[in-house]
């Protein structure tokens, strides 16, 4: 993040240029970017988490490919320049100078002068840093902090133009040469008026020009909440996003104030269609990693913008290398489905979870499992075990507390299946993404066994036989009843392992012996895929949405149906087609599949639910009302529950850690009331 001033702003806005400088460094001592530089410059170091890497290299990436690509553009030039406002201790001149790109450009950087005399500092006592400069000379010149022959450090105010403007002539900064602006989350601290007058400025100096831009977008969804609340605890409030939320805002806002061209990307469209395939791989497969709904939101809540005026040839750097479908415009909402606050359920802390599973035991009577939440103050992997029962139209809730607790009870994204009126069975899950994956349980419980009166529930492993085995070393998977010639089976299909980014094998279980049978699938396989969702019907399975191969969302549905031998696979033609999504649930009501909530790469909303009829084929969307809840409703990583009768939906737990803003848990379960889009077609 870089620095700009408002000077009871600053200090703040430069705490968290130092903080980026940290993150970054961290990043590239695990390999995700090759800077050797940025070590010297950050001063202390931290190991970030892999969620903090991946969103730091996506940022570096994305600033990379866009000044090399004017480097190369304007190589014919005898001279250009690049100007870096609020740069902090970024390192972008000295990995320039070191790839040997700099033979005919001046980089001017400017921050506070307390940063930038810091930043002076460090350079004149680094003999690898000094050594790239060469000489120095007209230091201490106004604001010429330091003065090499490509390099210049200025400390000034960026919202004062008039001093700005001043400090950079001083400097020898030449208006009639190709120049590239760049502000890497910099613009957004400044009062609008002031970032705009200097995007203006910008294009009416400086007849051939660039800029790129790195900001936030999106304030108005959950995860944007949560981005907010973050900057203003930190005093940093983000004023551009009250003026310009999105990037089409932000893309009228350069192009009314005297650029000619302006292109526009969400991160995780950069990361698809400007990162080569096997950059993405070596990527993915640098850290264990498990936190892709968290990634994906970031990604949709950065944008990275180019604009230009006057260059021949034009500057447009984010043409993609592939293209990508994706959903372009806002997605047709066919109504809105109301969710409110279950009152009595408000304030138990174990519900705070995601990762968890929930599974109706008997009617009216639900049982949570599992998880990351909330425990006595602390956020852990959860053992306990939650039950929700409803008496009399409101819902009650108990906690299990095992005398012994129960750590191979401790499991995230694992499945839970109630396969008798006192049993069922846990299949995989995992504790840390590096872990191999965990074995299956059987939970016991009374055939009476409600929320008033929680009696312990009696854990125990179960052996399996090798072959069964390899069906629960996984986790992200589903686990699904099927019939076959009159036998119940379960059906674990799909998720991912320690060794295997995703999985596309399934087992057949039979559900008294839980030995692997061997049953005929054939039919058009569908793409190995985790974080989807399975549904029971008319004795198969349906599969919707999930994780594919190379981390992009599926928009697929299939049904694998009973056929004479064996099961067949067919893909379900949905019109007009499902929005790709992951990490959402799913339930079936007459002859309906519904999708409740989940990841997707459109921007412009966040999924509520959506009806396909299986039937015809008819894909409705449906946004989910929020306006009586006090808090931002994630649905991912959540569970829910179906109750027929009364057509409720109970949305329990759901979100995650939200970048480097903090973790967000829904904090109360939700009761969605679909009677009327289950009554409406």
């Amino acid at each position: 993040v870089g620095s700009v001033s408002s000077v009871p702003l600053s200090r703040q806005v430069q705490g968290t240029g130092g903080s980026s400088a940290v993150s970054k460094c961290s990043a590239a001592a695990r390999g995700y970017i090759q800077d050797r530089f940025l070590r010297l410059l950050a001063g202390r170091r931290r190991r970030r988490a892999p969620l903090i890497h991946r969103g730091y290299y996506i940022r570096a990436r994305a600033v990379d490919h866009c000044v090399q690509d004017f480097l190369l553009k304007t190589q014919s030039h005898p001279r250009t320049q690049v100007l870096s406002l609020g740069a902090g201790f970024d390192s972008l001149y000295f990995r320039l100078k070191d790839m040997g790109l700099l033979h005919h450009t001046v980089v001017y950087e400017v921050d506070f002068p307390n940063v930038v005399c810091q930043k002076a500092t460090l350079i004149k006592r680094m003999e690898e840093l000094s050594a790239l400069v060469g000489d120095t000379a007209g230091e201490g010149l106004g604001a010429i902090t330091f003065s090499g022959e490509d390099y210049k450090l200025l400390g000034v105010d960026l919202s004062e133009l008039s001093d700005l403007e001043k400090a950079l002539e001083e400097a020898g900064l030449d208006n009639e040469i190709p120049t590239l602006f760049i502000a890497e989350v910099v613009l957004t601290y400044m009062e609008n008026s002031r970032s705009d007058a200097l995007i203006q400025w910008a294009a009416e100096r400086f007849p051939r020009a660039c800029f790129l831009l790195y900001e936030q977008v999106h304030p108005e969804d959950p995860f944007g909440h949560v981005m907010l609340q973050h900057f203003s605890q930190l005093n940093s409030a983000l004023h551009s996003l009250t003026q310009y939320p999105d990037c089409e805002a932000q893309q009228r806002r350069f192009l009314g104030r005297g650029w000619t061209e302006c292109s526009v990307m969400d991160m995780n469209e950069f990361f698809t269609c400007c990162i080569p395939e096997d950059e993405q791989r070596r990527v993915q497969a640098l850290e264990p990693f498990d936190e892709y709904e968290e990634w994906h939101l970031k990604c949709s809540h950065y944008f990275v913008l180019t604009a230009s005026k006057g260059m021949e040839p034009s500057w447009t750097p984010l043409l993609p290398s592939v293209t990508v479908p994706h959903h372009v415009g806002p997605v047709g909402m066919a109504g809105s489905v109301p969710a409110a606050v279950c009152a009595r359920l408000s304030g138990v802390p174990g519900l705070r979870r995601y990762g968890h599973c929930s599974v109706l035991i008997k009617p009216d009577v639900i049982l949570t499992t599992g998880g990351f939440g909330e425990e006595d103050g602390q956020h852990c992997r959860l053992r306990n075990y939650h039950v929700l029962s409803k008496h009399a139209g409101s819902w009650k809730a108990g906690c299990v507390t095992k005398t012994r607790p129960d750590k191979r009870c401790e499991r995230l994204y694992h499945t839970v299946s109630c396969v008798s009126d006192s049993l069922a069975l846990v299949v995989g899950g995992r504790t840390s993404p590096s872990s191999a994956g965990l074995g299956m349980l059987w939970l016991k419980f009374s055939e009476t066994y409600n929320a008033s009166d929680p009696d312990d529930i009696a854990v125990e492993l179960v052996n399996l036989q090798p072959a069964a085995e390899r069906a629960t070393l996984r986790w992200r998977h589903s686990t699904t009843e099927v019939t076959f010639k009159g036998e119940q089976y379960l059906f674990v299909y799909g998720g991912r392992s320690a060794l295997e980014p995703v999985l596309g094998d399934w087992y057949f279980l039979h559900t008294q012996e839980l030995s692997n049978t061997l049953i005929a699938v054939e039919g058009p396989v569908p793409e190995s895929r985790h974080s989807h969702s399975a549904c029971s019907w008319e004795g198969g399975v349906l599969i919707a949405g999930g994780l594919g191969a190379a981390e992009q969302p599926l928009g697929s549905v299939f049904l694998l149906r009973e056929h004479e031998h064996g099961f067949r696979w067919q893909a379900v033609e949905t019109y007009p087609p499902l929005i790709p999504r992951y990490s959402h649930t799913a339930h079936v009501h007459e002859g309906k599949l519904l999708l409740v909530g989940g990841v997707w790469f459109h921007a412009s909303s966040v999924p509520g639910i959506t009806v396909i009829d299986l039937m015809t084929g008819l894909c409705l969307d449906y946004v989910i009302n929020v306006e009586h809840l006090e808090w931002p409703l994630m649905l991912h990583n959540h569970s829910s529950v179906f109750l027929p009768n009364e057509k409720e939906l109970l949305v329990i737990g759901g979100g995650g850690n939200c970048f480097s803003f903090g973790t967000h848990l829904n904090p109360e379960p939700v009761s969605l009331n679909l009677s009327s889009i289950l009554t409406s077609h």
